[in-house]
């Protein structure tokens, strides 16, 4: 019966590619057509064992890139499904800036399914998306990072905790930042509502896109400062 609904759904409406709403033939786990999903870069080897940055060439190996070797961050690891360009970087723009809740939860199932390279997401017990601000929840309506660490959460049955970390100061987007000031526009702006949640805590932080890493840094520092045990970081994609 769900076969022949499922059937009838697709004749009536037809699944349609995430990105170019193009009409998908097959209904297929990820919904993109072949033409978007060969666009997609997926990070899977040769890269920064710390900060998951891809290195340009595959058969280099993974290694610490130039910035980890000379400079430590909170976090002891960030992955990435793939690179923040064409396809995964329409989507998320859909995603997040045109409302569409329902792309974010296939793009959080991919997180959740994804195998990320020596990263085992069921060592850890508690998944936190990074947050936003009041103001700015108003004004999109939801927060993105909640709606992809939600699927993480359920794929792992790992506890979602979206309330502990806040973010208690209001910025400007980094978008048009350099690095510099993105680091200094989102320090101090963190903090913990009860430090005996994390305390001891080996802790994934879930967020979109890694830019620069300043704000999932911040976060991280925050978190070890409140005794968490670990923390690594997920998001959906990253830039280079």
């Amino acid at each position: 019966m769900k076969r022949i609904l499922a059937g009838l759904s697709d004749i009536i409406f037809p699944p349609r590619c995430l990105t170019c709403d193009a009409v998908l033939e097959h209904h297929k786990y990820l919904p993109f057509c072949g033409a978007c999903y060969s666009k997609i870069h997926f990070i899977q080897s040769s890269l920064c064992p710390r900060c998951g940055i891809p290195f340009a060439g595959a058969d280099g190996g993974s290694h610490l890139c130039g910035v980890c070797i000379v400079s430590k961050s909170a976090y002891s690891a960030a992955r990435a499904v793939g690179r923040y360009e064409a396809t995964l970087l329409e989507a998320i723009h859909r995603f997040k800036y045109n409302g569409k809740i329902h792309i974010g939860e296939i793009l959080g199932k991919l997180m959740a399914e994804f195998s990320y390279p020596a990263f085992n997401i069921a060592e850890y017990s508690l998944i936190m998306p990074v947050p936003l601000h009041p103001k700015r929840l108003r004004e999109r309506g939801f927060n993105q990072s909640v709606v992809l660490a939600r699927e993480v959460s359920r794929k792992f049955h790992i506890p979602l905790d979206f309330i502990t970390l806040k973010r208690h100061v209001y910025t400007e987007p980094q978008i048009s930042l350099g690095k510099r000031e993105r680091e200094a526009n989102v320090h101090g702006v963190f903090s913990i509502a009860d430090s005996g949640i994390v305390k001891g805590k080996k802790i994934i932080l879930v967020d979109d896109v890694y830019t620069s890493g300043s704000t999932v840094k911040e976060c991280a520092r925050v978190l070890m400062k409140n005794r968490a045990e670990r923390v690594a970081v997920l998001t959906l994609a990253r830039a280079v």
